[in-house]
């Protein structure tokens, strides 16, 4: 039985599809080759806005995984765990309007391949202004070579600019700099620190 049995999941859209499709692409800083898009991202593939069916297409997943790769272990706990938040997140993060998680499905196998995540704050500075933070850019194994992390970080970068963010920032480690730099990123003074309360 999967662990979202009985959870309604749905085709809704974290927020408006609209949004990427009226992305100016002409602007983009990065190039691909073969040319891709949000609107072409390759072949049998579509990116958009995550919806709560995802929590079936990502659970496929994750289940490959394990039948696949015996040795990343991805217990039935934690995946019965993430389908437990996954649709309380999901409103929530739907609910405040300042999450903009994107995914890229591949429809011939089912599965999501690529995620990443534009999470927009709104700031006392600069004039009540927002600055939009890009997080959390995953691309599957099945799907390295096809430009995807590229896309993503292109797509979120015209979107904060698109919702009026004053600036747009990531983390990255040093070795990544010279990647982040072909999307208009630049090295910032602020020093990022932490501090952990859980893995």
């Amino acid at each position: 039985m999967s662990p979202a049995s009985g959870m309604l999941l749905d085709e809704t859209p974290l927020f408006d599809p609209s949004l990427l499709q009226e992305l100016d692409w002409s602007s983009n800083t990065v190039s691909f080759a073969p040319p891709i898009s949000p609107s072409q991202p390759g072949e049998g593939l579509v990116l958009r806005p995550l919806c709560t069916a995802d929590l079936d297409r990502v659970q496929r997943y994750c289940m490959s995984l394990m039948q696949n790769t015996p040795h990343l272990f991805i217990s039935q706990y934690k995946i019965l765990t993430f389908c437990l938040f996954f649709l309380a997140n999901f409103e929530h993060m739907k609910k405040s309007g300042d999450y903009y998680v994107i995914v890229v499905e591949d429809t011939n196998l089912g599965q999501i391949v690529a995620t990443a995540t534009l999470i927009i704050e709104h700031k006392y500075i600069h004039a009540c202004a927002k600055r939009g933070r890009v997080e959390e850019v995953v691309v599957s194994d099945v799907c390295r070579g096809k430009q995807l992390g590229k896309l993503l970080v292109s797509t979120l970068t015209l979107l904060s600019k698109k919702l009026q963010c004053y600036k747009v920032t990531l983390e990255c480690a040093p070795k990544n700099v010279e990647f982040y730099k072909k999307f208009g990123y630049s090295a910032s003074d602020e020093t990022y620190m932490q501090c952990r309360f859980f893995d």
